[in-house]
């Protein structure tokens, strides 16, 4: 968005649709009372070896391994199951795969749903190691990779997609230049192609049903929001159709992918308080990024919740609200190094690649994005704003100390 572009006090109504969730979320995976009483949260249960009674139920129990069943420590356990349900229904989906990362549930799908021979189409604006696998062990094993503007039109789309285009890639919006993407074109043109449609949620759980709007398989960085504590590394997979889920359960066994149970416990008590922690996160964001534009040494704010922001049409369209991350690029004359000492200086915002825990982190992103596209890259120095649950008036005052002691 461009400095001095003014919006209306009619603009968007940003951190209420999380409300809807909070009820969910309170209750979502808490275990049901016993005569005797029982804690709120379920226990942890640690273990690799599941022991049964009998050679015959240890043979029944095996039958189950694509489901949701204790089999061995590998293939789930009590906690990680409880949170893949929360997930599923969270995202409106049937099943999820918990894995351990969100670049594993990246990774993961991927190798579920393609083979050699195959081109996967990913945006230009993809996570970056997404983009290296993809590029790296994808490319070893006779995947082709090409990439597509993030923003392409129905034509544009068209000319990037080969008869041997099995899976579709997006993320919406991409989490360095927050491009939103056409989700549902995009869902057309894959299917109508005989591929599939991932897409990398994690900016907009809960704010986009993915698939209500065509997609195949989501795929969120449960170290984000969820956890909400930056102390988790986690990922999801979650799928609707059970031909998809059979794909996904046997590429999760075959990698052995699945979550190790303290970070599934940790993860299910954040989800407790996600809802009310990007009500404000978002709402703060929000307010932090209209300020900004009126900043003379701001020349865009890249949110997509504001009006004046490419692909603000498809936010309003498709999402019920907004989360608390988004870019800032300074006008023409500040340079790479004015702006990160800039950086430096902040008080209140940690230097830090994550982002969805509770505090304000600022990330450069002009200088270090690979795309194979000309346009999307930031034009003059660029960085990355994940707000916090500090009061929003004192991260204006952290800025405004810095904005004023940029030089060009």
């Amino acid at each position: 968005m461009r400095n001095g572009t003014k919006h209306m006090e009619t603009g968007p109504v940003i951190g209420e649709g999380w409300q809807k969730f909070a009820t969910f979320l309170t209750h979502a995976g808490r275990q049901a009372p016993d005569q005797s009483g029982s804690f709120v949260n379920m226990p942890v249960e640690r273990g690799s070896t599941v022991v049964f009674p009998s050679v015959e139920a240890m043979e029944a129990q095996g039958e189950h391994a694509y489901g949701h069943r204790l089999v061995y420590g590998a293939m789930g356990n009590p906690v990680q199951h409880r949170l893949e349900q929360v997930i599923a229904a969270l995202e409106g989906g049937a099943h999820t795969q918990v894995v351990n990362s969100g670049l594993a549930a990246c990774s993961v799908a991927l190798l579920a749903f393609l083979k050699a021979g195959d081109h996967l189409l990913l945006p230009d604006s993809v996570y970056g190691p997404t983009r290296r696998f993809a590029l790296g062990m994808l490319a070893r094993f006779g995947v082709e990779t090409s990439f597509y503007p993030p923003h392409a039109d129905e034509a544009t789309l068209r000319a990037h997609i080969k008869p041997n285009t099995a899976v579709i890639f997006a993320e919406s919006p991409g989490s360095h230049t927050f491009e939103v993407q056409d989700i549902p074109l995009i869902a057309r043109m894959a299917h109508g192609a005989g591929a599939r449609l991932l897409l990398d949620n994690t900016w907009g759980i809960g704010a986009f049903q993915p698939f209500t709007h065509g997609v195949d398989v989501s795929i969120q960085a449960l170290t984000k929001y969820p956890s909400g504590h930056a102390d988790v590394i986690l990922g999801s997979i979650t799928v609707q159709r059970p031909e998809h889920w059979q794909a996904l359960r046997r590429a999760a066994i075959e990698l052995g992918a699945c979550g190790a149970p303290d970070d599934c416990w940790l993860t299910l008590r954040g989800l407790k308080t996600m809802a009310v922690r990007l009500s404000q996160q978002a709402r703060s964001a929000y307010e932090l990024a209209l300020w900004l534009e009126s900043r003379p040494e701001v020349a865009y704010v890249r949110h997509p919740a504001l009006p004046g922001c490419p692909g603000y049409a498809l936010w309003k369209r498709d999402f019920t609200d907004a989360s608390g991350l988004f870019g800032v690029e300074l006008v023409e004359g500040i340079t790479q190094d004015a702006m990160i000492a800039m950086l430096n200086g902040l008080n209140l915002f940690g230097i830090g690649v994550s982002w969805g825990g509770y505090e304000s982190l600022v990330l450069p992103t002009s200088g270090g994005l690979t795309r194979s596209h000309k346009d999307g890259l930031p034009k003059g120095a660029a960085f990355r704003i994940q707000v916090g649950l500090e009061n929003v008036a004192d991260l204006k005052a952290d800025l405004t100390r810095g904005l004023d002691g940029l030089k060009r």
